[in-house]
């Protein structure tokens, strides 16, 4: 009687031999750097209203040293929190960006380009960082820090949110008339996130409050908001009209519209309480880094979706 042969293995999947780890670990940093970058701004906002913005009056340390133990107060804290969670995103970066080099064959080739990009930024935003402090906090200086660290989780979130639907087997492609939507209210929303940043950096608010001077900055800011927030909430009606399989396209085009109404509020709330409240002044700039992200991971939905080796690999595994 003959004697059957031993059955053979199938291979498996390089996922599950663990040569698929990069697949898996880039989009868990990518998503941990967006939750970073939105802290980092708004602990930047914390900084700004707290008027800790030269509670460490030299750079890149404070005092002359990493730990100002004799120093420590909440302003101190604020800013020297500040600078590490930066220092920490540059490390991120620096890891993503080697990475996505590394396993470039297992990327879409736009990956590393996004990363050199992302670490580029954060290199002008720490530069941005010391002539803040080093310029005595100047109102264009300010602006433009800002619009890096805005930049950079506009940026961040788009890649996170492409990775995410390459990965996504349901995914369904997007129509082409949606595209360019989530570009423009990105574009609306940076542009008036910046007014804001210029209002702030001169103090105009509670000038115009209290002195009636530079009250212009409050008006532009109050202007711009209108487009901003029709253009989101035109966002949100559109994604109702997307095809099936586009779930979470939809449903970060519904938290924009919600993060716009939390915005208005928030802003009104401020200048009733004529910028009293500190904590009602964050929230409106967490509120806007937060916005200013869904609508970076819309961007980075209406990426193409090429096919995936990994996926095919599996299937034939």
């Amino acid at each position: 009687m003959a004697v059957a042969p031993s059955a053979q293995p199938l291979p498996l999947p390089r996922s599950a031999t663990g040569a698929g780890w990069p697949v898996r670990l880039v989009p868990l940093l990518t998503a941990h750097l967006v939750v970073a970058l939105v802290a980092l701004v708004a602990i930047g906002g914390a900084t700004r209203v707290m008027q800790a913005g030269l509670a460490c009056p030299d750079w890149p340390l404070c005092y002359g040293v990493l730990w100002p133990g004799r120093q420590w107060n909440l302003q101190v804290f604020l800013e020297w929190f500040h600078r590490l969670d930066a220092f920490l995103v540059g490390v991120a970066l620096l890891l993503l960006f080697a990475l996505s080099l590394r396993f470039r064959a297992r990327f879409p080739a736009w990956l590393p380009w996004g990363a050199g990009l992302a670490l580029a930024l954060v290199a002008v935003q720490g530069g941005l960082g010391a002539l803040t402090v080093l310029s005595q906090l100047a109102a264009p200086t300010v602006t433009l820090h800002l619009a890096a660290a805005l930049s950079l989780v506009l940026l961040l979130s788009a890649m996170h949110q492409g990775l995410e639907r390459r990965g996504d087997v349901a995914a369904v492609d997007l129509p082409r008339w949606w595209s360019p939507l989530p570009v423009l209210a990105a574009l609306l929303v940076g542009g008036q996130c910046l007014l804001g940043a210029a209002m702030a950096s001169r103090w105009a608010a509670p000038l115009c409050l209290e002195a009636g001077e530079g009250c212009h900055w409050l008006l532009l800011h109050r202007q711009g908001a209108y487009p901003a927030a029709v253009t989101v909430l035109l966002l949100a009606a559109a994604s109702v009209a997307l095809p099936a399989g586009n779930g979470r396209c939809r449903g970060l085009a519904f938290a924009a519209a919600g993060l716009v109404v939390v915005q208005v509020v928030l802003g009104v709330l401020t200048l009733r309480l004529q910028l009293a409240v500190p904590a009602v002044t964050i929230a409106h700039q967490l509120t806007a880094a937060l916005l200013v992200g869904v609508l970076g991971g819309l961007w980075g939905l209406a990426f193409p979706s090429p096919s995936v080796p990994d996926r095919l690999e599996v299937a034939h595994g």
